[in-house]
């Protein structure tokens, strides 16, 4: 434990992801970069009875190569890419993890919902087989805080460890707080990040009936579903995923020679008070995170370079983040000024739901570090709405800082700010 210094630097060393466009750094950047969508048709289950049977799913993918294989047959996919993105992540950062740090190596770890399969599986087995049969260990690994729990017993890592829940704001919010943790001198390095597997057939069927999801332009193929901010849309693709960030105090990272993706330079949380599903009218609670995120350590806004939206191709939930980011930036956030890049990467994964902060806070990152930014595939159709410099392709550019936004229900907002690091 140190003393708390909260003008000390905060800095990203390591990656790790499992997503539906690739299941390490190299491959989802590349295919980021590349417009390759990871939408398909729905695997999980038989999505013949339901008009919308499109999702963004992991492919490829053994928990056995991450995990012990009696601990893989307790636990779930959401355990299991939450794992997978934090032991990549060790890995990258070059982090060994001994005796000597394991109480300053933190994990700050969310998820949107936790183990829901777990319960489901469990529950058939009662009805079917009754109470006996039910599994003792289901509850202890279906727990929203089973992943962060479990990413400490597999990497070691025994300082300040919390689960973050703030739907689909989880993994922005984890990361946010853990690069505050480190601040407050509670740890000087954090595992952080956030995972999600909501394609179960009821979940499925809920977002559905909410009228949530979206579906292909007509004559287009399955890939369009997902098209943020572009005058058509209709509703957003569940995803599933991972993604995990190792935050270090400068200081520790120099010292040990670490390369340096970013700096975290901005975080800030609101929320709306105004309803479960719909954001507040003209997103004034995403707008004050954006600028809780600005103030916090004196980002200029006119700095901000690029902004990886919540952007989930809904047409109020476009239009009302729109409405946010023209509040916090004006008019340069408008298309024909090409001064703010709007990133919106979920139009190839699908919505990660307590993921998504995740994976987007990596392809912040990856922005930052590269200085290019992804395309928004399917976007063609303007939306005076949705005034905003949408990129289509890869955007080789000067990026001094990037912000990635997200959204949640119940009204939760988050925002957080990387910096371009020269060194210094």
């Amino acid at each position: 434990m140190r003393e708390p210094d909260y003008n000390r630097r905060v800095v990203v060393t390591g990656l790790g992801v499992i997503s539906p466009v690739g299941n390490d750094k190299v491959t989802a950047w590349s295919n980021l970069l590349n417009g390759v969508s990871g939408l398909g048709i729905l695997t999980r289950f038989d999505p013949s009875r339901y008009s919308h049977q499109i999702a963004g799913e992991v492919k490829d993918f053994d928990a056995k190569t991450w995990m012990d294989a009696k601990a893989v047959r307790r636990s779930e996919a959401a355990m299991w890419y939450g794992v997978a993105a934090a032991k990549q992540a060790v890995t990258d950062a070059c982090l060994e993890i001994t005796d000597s740090n394991r109480e300053e190596v933190g994990v700050v770890f969310g998820t949107g919902a936790g183990g829901q399969q777990l319960m489901i599986d469990n529950w058939h087995t009662l009805d079917q087989k009754g109470p006996d049969r039910v599994a003792p260990t289901f509850i202890a690994n279906g727990l929203v805080d089973s992943t962060s729990g479990m990413i400490s017993i597999e990497t070691g890592a025994i300082g300040h460890n919390i689960c973050v829940v703030a739907a689909c704001s989880t993994g922005t919010n984890a990361i946010g707080e853990a690069s505050e943790l480190i601040r407050r001198g509670d740890v000087h390095t954090v595992i952080a990040g956030s995972s999600e597997m909501p394609l179960l057939e009821v979940a499925h069927a809920g977002f559905g009936n909410m009228r949530g999801l979206g579906s292909p332009r007509e004559g287009h193929p399955i890939a369009d579903t997902s098209r943020p901010f572009d005058r058509s849309r209709d509703g957003f693709v569940l995803g599933e995923g991972g993604g995990a960030l190792i935050l270090e105090d400068l200081e520790i990272a120099k010292a040990r020679g670490a390369r340096i993706y970013a700096e975290v330079v901005g975080y800030g949380a609101t929320a709306d008070g105004w309803d479960m599903i719909q954001p507040i009218e003209r997103g004034s609670g995403a707008a004050r995170a954006m600028k809780a995120a600005l103030q916090r350590r004196g980002v200029p806004a006119d700095e901000i370079d690029v902004l990886n939206p919540h952007g989930t191709s809904t047409p109020v939930g476009d239009t009302r983040e729109a409405q946010a980011i023209w509040t916090v930036f004006g008019e340069r956030a408008a298309a024909s000024k090409r001064s703010l890049a709007i990133t919106g990467t979920k139009s190839m994964t699908g919505h990660m739901m307590g993921a998504a902060g995740a994976f987007e806070a990596f392809a912040t990152v990856m922005t930052v570090a590269e200085q290019v930014v992804p395309p928004t595939i399917n976007y063609s159709e303007f939306d005076p709405e949705c005034d905003l410099w949408v990129t289509t392709e890869a955007t080789p550019m000067a990026v001094r800082y990037a912000l990635s936004n997200n959204i949640g229900l119940g009204g939760h907002n988050g925002a957080i700010i990387f910096k371009r690091w020269d060194g210094r």
